[in-house]
């Protein structure tokens, strides 16, 4: 279990002292397999102490090199090293995990065909000219050979090394010695210049601070963590950041570029990133006042109930009286946080002023925005086809922001093969796809959603080779979609001449050992076979021990390796003029983390910890946005809006910012209210009027240390507890001011965190620690403002970053290992939170619990985009899993009864109702029955129809009708939109909302966990209907409680009506009224009746058959419970014997 922070020559200071209580350990060098299947069958060894060597078993997981923990003893240059090792690296699959070593295997191919773009996995190349040596020479950023010697000779990294060092020099093929062992590029002499030290101390260094209270010691000698980064200045690695040394925001005084001091920063006239829109007064005034009237009427209204009983019916009014008690309680918790919405506007311009211009602290005009990391998360390929991640990652790829601060990250948590393939076609077809867009400034980037687009595509296109390039793009794009829906056949067919192949060979070989013996028939598990000829060592089609959905290795594969610092503009031989056009692509990393039996896995929750750990290690972004497999970026500037809250003036604050989710394929008229707009753009801009709207698991901006769950900078002192007015905490001595907090942590806010903590909280990966100061310092907004605290200097993000190399993708290795939380706060109070189904509303509630904020991001054009079940019985399951972890919410300790008092009230009321919503259901489901029991006994609710209950009723529902418009009015929805919500809340509450309380009730308290799955399928088979779907009738059981009270409903109309006819004296009010909230009913469910009968009257036989019974049931119940007195009234003279 041990990490890999011995790789470290010189260890940082953090990591020095995480270190000292493994001081007794043995020393164990960390051993990476760097193994390569050359064309003959045979494996090179790619040590640079024994080139030569050859693997002597067939297995190349038999093999094993250590690689050395300093590597930086070379003659040459070192970036000649980092830069081809990066190469080697990009081209290498890494796996390993929990008793085992990590292993770099070699590719020489990911897909079928050659790679054609040189930051590629297993891109083309020249092979060696070294006899007996079959790899590939050193390239540069166009995936150009370069040759040291004039003379043009063909030599791959490790001959030209061991032929510098062993050789003297000499050029094995014109025998003269190397003129220059210098093969970089011009453009990349900045990468020397990075300070000295070993590359390690370079590129994970803590701040080497000339303030001696930079590491502030408490008198016990323990590590001051509330000093921990705001007093330091220094040179940061790999976070692509530097401070300078004489504290100006420049190196005019000392350095070499012309210097900007402070004043002169702040006396330019300051533009705020973004807006905070107030809505109009002439909306909201009248909107909080007609609030107001409704809860006076309410209470006034509850009043008289209560006190007017129906002595008819004590029971009927009893139930009434209850249900509408609640009602008006959970109408208060949505209401209360609605009455400060506010809608917010950025300003892309001054982000780029700001960020990307020429200024004297950064007169190359070099981006200074931060490192951003995107999620992708996919487990299953069958449920989540891998096109749509596909086109999901391209999306991404093509994105508006600076290709050298962007990485994307794909976690396949099934270990799919076919989910590895499909990513490494997106990755070559990203090689014309991205530089298309660029050229062309194409929305959306998504491909396939930009091809299927009705609008004529060539409106405001102005270059005349569009036509002919969007033209060869789209046939490029129907190959690529062809390749990726015949990868499995492909991969099967592969792996079924392999299997034949080795059992060939093992037959061969027992006919060799065994020449007269009876032979028995060979058995050879089934394995699944990569495109270079190797086992997958992930999940195998044919599932076997190590290589099941629930029992594989870590897997990282750098499909696309990190782009040059500098613009690469492609040539115009191609079949795109790509001369004026960056050809750069971002970081991609394939990443399935290693899980074995016996280990809770934490579904969603803990794929996406795993990759806030693997992307730490590697690139570090400051900020991460998570992305569902299904939700492409429909706006291409979408991360740059999201940035300008985060590097706005208070942006330190923030920890996430939400961005509404917006759905493709749904229904012209939303039968289901799939769109959710009222929650999205209601529910949630009035939640940014507080402290922030809560995070719903998709197409959200993070910042990183607000993941590691640190509180926010400056937060004021506050009691510890609702009593601690009365009982007031002690005061500490030494208390850290607040201007010099940085990284803090709940508890440890007024005490001292120790290093020996630091490693039980985030687990034993030095270089996981040694990167949390380097994030939050990239996080700080710019410090161009009086008012800014602690923000950075500006430029301090110009440099770029260190390569990759096997040491740092190792680590990554061995923080996704599933051992590797044990003993950890991850998932408890790090990261996202284990525990919940919705494990996303849960980390939300903790990041607010601790006094960060958030905002809401309504783009102009939509920021991203998905796709939701427009099937009533997927969306009923969709709703049940969203209530059933409302309802753990409830019962945890993430109740926001529970919350601290950082959260403000409204605030904590929003979050109640999120966990008691499902409970509405209880009182819902008797609601409706009133009506119906209300005509089956001939009383009512009240004891008549008098002229108060009335006025009651209609200034009630005037207030809510006024309400919906005011509502409408500033949040922009219609009026349709709001319509079907108040159906699908009366679906969803008497059908997924009561399963769910029932699930959680009987989890609670009896420890049994149900399940509610589907049981039979009836759909049509017309595949052409884009809405087929929408007709397809599944049977589930949650559709018996809304089957029974239209059923019982329909049946006490009919029941009401021929009572009150043949009555002798008729009493149409309770007639009236009863039909009245009957009809209230079933307008409401009518979108779940139209549902269940699917198209053309094609409904499952079982619909009918509970229909009947139903009917049947109550009928007869009728007849026993009020049995007709003569045979003159309806029912004659049946009765019960």
């Amino acid at each position: 279990m041990a990490s890999n922070k011995h790789f470290s020559k010189i260890p940082s200071n953090l990591s020095n002292n995480s270190d000292a209580t493994d001081q007794s350990r043995p020393f164990v060098p960390n051993t990476v397999t760097f193994a390569r299947r050359t064309n003959s069958g045979r494996y090179v060894n790619y040590s640079r102490d024994d080139l030569d060597s050859e693997i002597g078993s067939v297995d190349f997981t038999n093999y094993t090199v250590h690689m050395p923990p300093t590597p930086d003893n070379q003659t040459t240059d070192p970036s000649i090293s980092q830069k081809v090792e990066e190469q080697y690296v990009s081209n290498s699959m890494f796996t390993g995990g929990f008793n085992s070593t990590t292993k770099a295997h070699l590719m020489d191919k990911v897909i079928e065909r050659e790679a054609n773009h040189p930051q590629m996995a297993g891109a083309k190349g020249s092979s060696c000219a070294i006899p007996g040596c079959d790899a590939k020479v050193m390239t540069d950023g166009r995936g150009q050979d370069l040759l040291p010697c004039e003379c043009d000779f063909k030599i791959c990294r490790d001959c030209f090394m061991d032929a510098v060092k062993t050789g003297g020099g000499i050029c094995p093929g014109c025998k003269s010695p190397y003129k220059n062992t210098d093969l970089t590029d011009q453009g990349d002499q900045q990468g020397t210049d990075r300070g000295g030290g070993s590359k390690m101390e370079r590129r994970l260094s803590l701040m080497k601070s000339n303030n001696k209270s930079a590491l502030v010691r408490n008198q016990t000698g323990d590590f001051e963590q509330n000093q921990w980064l705001y007093e330091t200045s220094g040179t940061y690695g790999y976070g692509n950041a530097f401070w300078t040394k004489d504290g100006n925001f420049g190196s005019g005084k000392d350095g070499d570029g012309e210097g900007m001091e402070t004043q002169d920063l702040m006396s330019k006239a300051w533009k705020p990133l973004t807006r905070k829109l107030n809505i109009p007064a002439a909306v909201l005034s009248p909107y909080r006042l007609l609030i107001l009237i409704r809860v006076v009427v309410l209470a006034l209204f509850l009043s008289w109930r209560i006190k007017h009983q129906n002595q008819d019916a004590v029971w009927l009014w009893g139930m009434s009286v209850v249900c509408e008690l609640w009602f008006a309680f959970s109408w208060l918790l949505d209401q209360l946080p609605k009455l400060c919405p506010v809608n917010r506007s950025t300003d892309l311009q001054v982000l780029k002023e700001k960020f990307e211009m020429p200024t004297p602290s950064n007169p190359t005009g070099k981006s200074d925005l931060p490192g951003l990391d995107v999620f992708v998360s996919t487990a299953d390929p069958e449920k989540e086809p891998p096109l749509v991640t596909s086109n999901t990652i391209l999306s991404i790829l093509a994105a508006e922001y600076p290709c050298e601060k962007l990485a994307c990250y794909v976690s396949d948590d099934g270990g799919a093969l076919l989910t590895f393939e499909a990513m490494a076609e997106a990755a070559s077809f990203a090689n014309i796809w991205v530089p298309f867009c660029r050229k062309h400034a194409i929305e959306p980037r998504n491909p396939d959603s930009y091809f299927s687009l009705k609008k004529d595509p060539y409106k405001n296109k102005v270059k005349p080779d569009f036509v002919k390039d969007r033209r060869m793009v789209k046939r490029e794009y129907d190959e690529f979609k062809v390749r990726i829906n015949s990868l499995p056949d492909s991969i099967r067919r592969r792996s079924d001449a392999y299997h034949a192949r080795e059992e060939i060979k093992a037959m061969k070989m027992q006919r060799q050992n065994r020449d007269d013996e009876l032979l028995e028939p060979v058995k050879i598990k089934k394995a699944t076979w990569m495109a270079d000829g190797t086992h997958w060592p992930g999940t195998w089609l044919t599932s076997s021990s190590d290589h099941a959905k629930g029992d594989h290795a870590g897997i990282i594969q750098v499909m696309l390796k990190p782009p040059s610092d500098e613009p690469l503009h492609g040539d115009s031989e191609g079949f795109i003029d790509l001369s004026d056009v960056d050809i750069r692509l971002p970081l991609l990393v394939y990443v399935s983390r290693e899980k074995r039996p016996g280990y809770d896995h934490n579904k969603k929750a803990g794929a996406m910890n795993a990759l806030v750990r693997a992307s730490a290690v590697m690139s570090n972004g400051a900020f991460i946005l998570n992305l569902d497999c299904d939700h492409y970026i429909y706006n291409s500037e979408a991360m740059r809006e999201g940035m300008c809250f985060m590097l706005d003036r208070g942006g330190e604050k923030l920890c996430y910012v939400q961005f509404p989710q917006r759905f493709e394929g749904i229904d012209p008229s939303d039968r289901y209210a799939n769109h959710n707009t009222v929650f999205f753009d209601v529910n949630m801009r009035a939640l940014d009027g507080l402290m922030g709207p809560v995070y719903v698991g998709t197409g959200c901006l993070f910042r990183r240390v607000a993941l590691y769950g640190f509180d926010p900078p400056k937060s004021k002192e506050r009691s510890s507890g609702c009593c601690g007015w009365c009982f007031p905490r002690g005061k500490k001595k030494n208390r850290i001011p607040d201007e010099n907090r940085a990284l803090r942590m709940g508890e440890y806010d007024d005490e001292e965190m120790s290093l020996y903590i630091v490693p039980k909280k985030f687990g034993n990966s030095t270089f996981l620690l040694d990167s949390i100061p380097v994030a939050e310092f990239q996080g700080r907004p710019l410090a161009d403002h009086p008012s800014v605290k602690n923000g950075r200097p500006p430029g301090a993000l110009t440099i770029p970053r260190e390569l990759l190399d096997a040491t740092t993708v190792a680590e990554a290795i061995a923080v996704i290992s599933c051992w590797y939380e044990d003993k950890t706060e991850w998932g408890s109070r790090i990261g996202w939170i284990y525990g919940s189904v919705t494990e996303d509303v849960v980390t939300g509630y903790r990041m607010h619990n601790r006094g960060w904020k958030s905002v809401y991001c309504v783009t102009k054009r939509d920021a991203f985009r998905g796709t939701a079940p427009i099937n009533l019985t997927d969306r009923l399951h969709q709703v049940l899993r969203w209530a059933t972890g409302s309802v753990e919410i409830f019962f945890s300790r993430n109740n926001a009864l529970l919350a601290s008092p950082k959260m403000k009230i409204l605030q904590r009321i929003a979050y109640l109702n999120v966990g008691i919503y499902p409970f509405t259901s209880i009182f819902l489901i008797v609601y409706c029955f009133l009506p119906a029991l209300s005509l089956f006994s001939g009383q009512f609710i009240v004891q008549t129809l008098n002229v108060t209950f009335l006025v009651y009723l209609l200034i009630i529902s005037i207030t809510l009708c006024l309400l919906a418009i005011l509502e409408i009015k500033w949040s922009g929805i219609s009026l349709e939109e709001w319509w079907r919500n108040e159906q699908f809340w009366l679906i969803g509450g008497t059908s997924a909302h009561l399963a769910a309380v029932l699930q959680g009730l009987l989890k609670v308290m009896a420890g049994v966990e149900i399940s509610f799955t589907l049981t039979t399928k009836s759909g049509g088979d017309d595949v052409d209907d884009e809405f087929a779907d929408l007709y397809m009738v599944k049977w589930t059981s949650l559709m018996i409680p809304p089957i029974t009270i239209m059923m019982v409903n329909l049946i006490a109309i009919a029941v009401g009506f021929s009572r009150t006819i043949y009555a002798v004296v008729p009493q149409w009010s309770k007639l009236i009224g009863g039909v009245f909230f009957s009809f209230w009913v079933l307008a409401h469910l009518y979108p779940f009746a139209k549902g269940l009968m699917g198209r053309r009257g094609r409904t499952p036989t079982i619909v009918y058959v509970w229909a009947g019974l139903i009917a049947i049931t109550i009928s007869l119940l009728w007849v026993a419970i009020n049995p007709p007195a003569g045979n003159t009234e309806i029912g004659g003279s049946f009765s019960f014997p």
